[in-house]
């Protein structure tokens, strides 16, 4: 087996979870691929900008993987936490409701939002036409070329997504969390040929970066139509992989799904040499006996949301003629407004008893308490928390204070829609 072929799993706790990081990261061999030298982005993903249970990255995964860089070497100075924003997130919402931005401030990094004050270029400039002329569809999809952040240009990525399934992709993980990073404001044109984009992504990536490394957080993991409206369990697993491809095709495994025949992305980056996409052809190593594991999942397609019935309806069935192509122009924005109404002002205040429930686990207690318990940044050899307090977060007025919050999201997408904010920036960019 080759090193881009293994995927580490560990079982975890609360108690041990900062330790078993470290030593997950190691199993899978982090240090050979992601040099020292370099400046390192820690991909952190946020699927939703309120607390989902197993949406997005979490305060423990991100402060994991920053002690074991900083106990094996890598300068503080050389990492960043790195975010992306979506028409429908807020990534600064986001990175406060889930508490990355505790983690990042503790250690003293830098936390660098890309669609701020950071160059763009085209991707041909980046990758070459000999990677850009194989892409199997961006090419159709953004006939005139698309932008990728210069600062991607060498240097190492270490994606944070969580195990999750995904109402566009079946699962989503380590592939799929490049693409708010590496597309620019029109990714949404991608989502009719999303399966073939993150293919065509991956290439990119491993043309541009020194390093490419993926942790997984599985200590939440959900079910259902996600990336938002899932059912969340506590599943107390975490991953690790140099190969993005088959750190998918492992949790997908976890998950039930049979990754090379119902994951078409893994799949087709299994052809295409980009990684190992076949279970029989992983390297397990770590707690052999957790991927084994079957959590029979019954996916994101049986018991769909309104929101994404009508989402598939528009990208791959009947309103896709007479809808699809109002998205591609300034009309745009009524879509980002139905989400945004739809998920943030009705679906999460109404299912706020579900995340209440899960905040009475010993990882949801951890993250209710974490300001609290937040242990020494400078203690690079604790193991975890083992006096996280038994009082579970209680609801009081939360409900009515994320509707409001929901509002000013709506306001925000329109203001911020590609269709115009693009167009801004443009014109401050032009030369005068």
């Amino acid at each position: 087996m080759t090193a881009k072929s293994k995927v580490a799993i560990l079982k975890t706790t609360p108690a041990t979870v900062l330790e078993d990081y470290h030593r997950l990261m190691n199993l899978a061999g982090y240090q050979d691929c992601l040099p020292k030298t370099s400046d390192t982005g820690l991909k952190i993903n946020i699927s939703w900008h309120f607390f989902y249970p197993g949406s997005s990255t979490t305060p423990w995964q991100l402060d994991g993987v920053i002690r074991a860089m900083k106990r094996d070497g890598y300068k503080s100075e050389l990492i960043h936490g790195c975010h992306n924003r979506t028409v429908v997130i807020d990534a600064h919402l986001g990175e406060r409701e889930n508490k990355q931005i505790n983690v990042t401030q503790a250690h003293g990094l830098k936390n660098v939002h890309l669609y701020e004050g950071e160059e763009w270029i085209p991707v041909r400039d980046a990758v070459g036409s000999e990677i850009a002329d194989k892409f199997i569809c961006l090419n159709q999809v953004f006939p005139d070329g698309f932008m990728i952040p210069k600062r991607f240009i060498g240097e190492n990525i270490l994606h944070l997504p969580t195990i999750k399934t995904h109402i566009f992709t079946t699962t989503t993980g380590a592939m799929k969390n490049a693409f708010g990073g590496l597309l620019n404001e029109r990714r949404h044109w991608t989502h009719p040929v999303i399966h073939e984009t993150l293919v065509d992504l991956l290439s990119i990536q491993k043309k541009i970066h020194s390093g490419l490394f993926a942790v997984m957080d599985g200590t939440f993991a959900g079910d259902g139509p996600g990336p938002r409206c899932m059912i969340p369990y506590c599943k107390n697993v975490i991953l690790a992989s140099s190969d993005q491809v088959a750190i998918d095709a492992t949790a997908a495994k976890l998950m039930g799904f049979d990754p090379m025949r119902d994951l078409k992305f893994v799949r087709l980056a299994h052809e295409r040499g980009l990684g190992v996409g076949d279970p029989r052809e992983i390297e397990i190593v770590g707690d052999v006996d957790a991927a084994k594991e079957n959590w029979n999942f019954v996916g994101p397609f049986k018991k769909m949301t309104f929101a994404s019935r009508m989402q598939h309806k528009i990208y791959w069935g009947p309103l896709k003629k007479p809808i699809e192509w109002s998205l591609k122009t300034v009309l745009a924005p009524w879509a980002y407004m139905a989400s945004v109404a739809y998920h943030d002002s009705f679906w999460y205040p109404t299912h706020r008893e579900r995340v209440l429930e899960i905040l009475k686990s010993d990882w949801g207690r951890l993250f209710h308490h974490w300001e609290k318990i937040e242990i020494d940044p400078n203690d690079l050899a604790a193991k975890g928390w083992n006096n996280i307090p038994d009082a579970p977060a209680e609801l009081k007025a939360e409900s009515m204070k994320y509707f409001l919050e929901s509002l000013r999201v709506l306001g925000l997408c329109v203001r911020e829609a590609p269709e115009f904010a693009a167009r801004k920036r443009r014109k401050t960019a032009a030369p005068r």
